[in-house]
């Protein structure tokens, strides 16, 4: 029973890290730098949100959409006035350049909120009782909330003519900037979904422990290792990555202390780079 206690706490945390690895996944198969200030974008957003649950007395879920839209604009003015001025650099000065929007966002975070912890929600939740397993409300609206969200990246990245230029750019660039597939809108499309993805990684991590303005970069590497997993560049594979990932994490306390759980995460994303560095759908090494 306490192993699939664990997967329960498995699945809802790999539903976070799936959202964050669609973004970086994203991000990475089109603009061809890792972005390490996305943790710093997950704790934006899931700031956005504590505005609108604390200022308009609205839930988590509610605020969830204003959230996503406020983090895309901010990754758009960040792509326009930092990131697009050192496109055509090397790829390591847009990662360096990276970690200092990082520092920025969360100092910036800092001054306006304040570096104490914060919750959406005060007091006890009761949790359901599903077969002898403990299952808290909000754990069930975070994997409905994400399943959700998937999908609707899949139907975006399937069905629309935005979604489907996104994904020739990734598979293909030089290919798809001979076929007329406009660069600067795609890569704007670009920000915005992972922005938007970002956030909401970020309200659903709020929703599950306590807001501080170093939440998301503690869940960074988790995020890396979920994408890298998948396999980088194939949001489909960051899916699959978020899942195994999150799961093995909270398995792990079975014979490790949790504060190891980062480690889990961190030798999974080794062990792949060194057996198979295109990940398990086959992405960019």
């Amino acid at each position: 029973m306490e192993v699939l206690q664990l997967l329960v706490y498995g699945v809802v945390l790999g539903s976070i890290l799936t959202l964050g690895a669609i973004g970086v996944s994203m991000i990475f198969g089109i603009l061809r730098f890792a972005h390490f200030a996305h943790g710093d974008m997950m704790t934006l957003g899931a700031y956005f949100g504590l505005v609108f649950v604390a200022g308009a007395g609205i839930s988590p879920l509610a605020a969830l959409p204003l959230a996503m839209g406020l983090t895309a604009g901010v990754a758009i003015v960040v792509d326009q006035t930092i990131y697009r001025r050192l496109r055509r650099t090397q790829p390591v000065i847009l990662l360096i350049s990276s970690f200092g929007i990082a520092l920025a966002l969360r100092s910036l975070i800092q001054l306006v909120w304040g570096p104490n912890s914060e919750v959406y929600r005060s007091g006890i939740q009761i949790p359901h009782r599903v077969f002898g397993l403990v299952v808290k409300p909000d754990h069930l609206w975070i994997v409905c909330g994400a399943v959700g969200l998937v999908v609707a990246v899949h139907l975006f990245l399937t069905r629309t003519k935005m979604g489907k230029a996104m994904r020739a750019m990734s598979d293909n660039m030089d290919l798809a900037l001979v076929t007329g597939i406009p660069a600067e809108r795609v890569i704007m499309g670009t920000w915005v979904l992972g922005g938007a993805m970002a956030a909401a990684a970020g309200v659903f991590l709020g929703m599950d422990t306590r807001l501080h303005p170093t939440i998301g970069w503690g869940v960074l590497l988790p995020v890396f290792a979920a994408a890298i997993l998948g396999g980088i560049g194939k949001p489909y594979g960051a899916i699959a990555g978020g899942m195994v990932i999150g799961i093995a994490m909270e398995l792990s306390t079975l014979v490790l202390e949790p504060t190891y759980k980062p480690a889990v995460a961190f030798a999974i994303m080794v062990a792949m780079l060194v057996v198979r560095p295109s990940g398990l759908f086959g992405g960019r090494t």
